[in-house]
């Protein structure tokens, strides 16, 4: 009975991944480009930390330390007349994991491709789409835009092992986003709602069974400064609720995420088409799931056009 609880412990591991994934903190994420604007930008993040079980399992404790490096790519295009964008991240997770329960300790390592996700945007009011040229003489005033990301099951999941970087479901989430400039000072607030497909073949001690998730309802907001163009900081926060769990249509309300993260991010300029991005994140009030400390760092090339430069 001990080894079974326990082998819930690092489940509870594992699920506390999915959230944390979902509910990073994006500066600008409304904020527009010019027509045919490009990215690329390579991440590597560090996170650490213990997983909140709110009395799921009495006498049990779980922590993770691990490392996320994110591929990204960024193209900007017009739809409708109005400024679009489409993003595309494809992450890679390792890391080690442990679960206690009394006086048994179970560590776990793993490594493998987490989940792709894909977000397109387009802008509804103050962001008409622009060239280069047009873009030069155009002012911030308020932006408002709604974006779709959606997170695809294409990362490591077996059935069979307690911890997994894929999640083996697709999720959702519509959002509606506000940026508002005044002259050195940048406001962005976001709101949206995360939709779960079923996994199908969640693990379990005794067979893989179905396993699903309520929707969470989230809020994100940026408050940033630029001294110059593209050097920039920003505080950042969010605030995620929802996300109840069942197991073979057996609901744990225990499993409901009440919680918020708050952060600081840097944006550095080196060249015409380098830059470096700085981020540090922890959670202020985790209820269930992973509270861990992040720090981030990304390089980034950008460029207009076609063709790559």
């Amino acid at each position: 009975m001990r080894a079974l609880r326990l082998a819930w412990t690092t489940v509870f591991v594992a699920a506390s991944l999915a959230p944390l994934k979902a509910q990073d903190l994006s500066p600008r994420a409304y904020v527009i480009t010019p027509l045919h604007s490009n990215a690329v930008t390579l991440t590597y993040s560090y996170y650490s930390g213990s997983i909140q079980l709110n009395g799921v399992l009495a006498d049990a404790s779980a922590t993770g330390t691990y490392s996320v490096p994110i591929f990204t790519y960024y193209h900007s295009f017009g739809m409708f007349g109005r400024s679009s964008n489409l993003n595309i991240a494809i992450p890679y997770g390792i890391g080690t994991f442990q679960g206690e329960f009394g006086d048994v300790t179970r560590q776990i390592y793993r490594s493998g491709l987490v989940d792709t996700t894909i977000r397109l945007s387009v802008n509804l009011k103050g962001g008409p789409a622009m060239d280069a040229k047009e873009f030069g003489k155009w002012n911030q005033k308020a932006l408002m835009g709604v974006s779709l990301k959606v997170v695809i099951p294409t990362g490591q999941y077996d059935p069979s092992k307690l911890v997994n970087w894929g999640a083996n479901r697709w999720a959702v989430k519509p959002e509606f986003g506000y940026s508002r400039r005044r002259k050195h000072v940048l406001w962005d607030a976001y709101a949206g709602v995360w939709f779960y497909t079923t996994n199908q073949h969640f693990y379990s001690p005794t067979g893989p069974q179905p396993q699903s998730k309520k929707p969470i309802g989230s809020v994100e907001g940026h408050l940033s400064y630029d001294f110059k163009p593209r050097f920039w900081v920003s505080l950042d926060g969010n605030f995620w609720y929802g996300g109840v769990t069942s197991l073979s249509g057996i609901e744990n309300l225990a499993t409901r995420q009440t919680s918020s993260r708050i952060g600081a991010t840097a944006s550095l300029p080196l060249t015409k088409h380098q830059s470096l991005k700085f981020s540090y994140a922890n959670g202020t009030y985790v209820r269930f799931g992973g509270n861990y400390q992040s720090v981030s760092a990304a390089w980034q090339y950008s460029w207009l056009g076609t063709h790559f430069r």
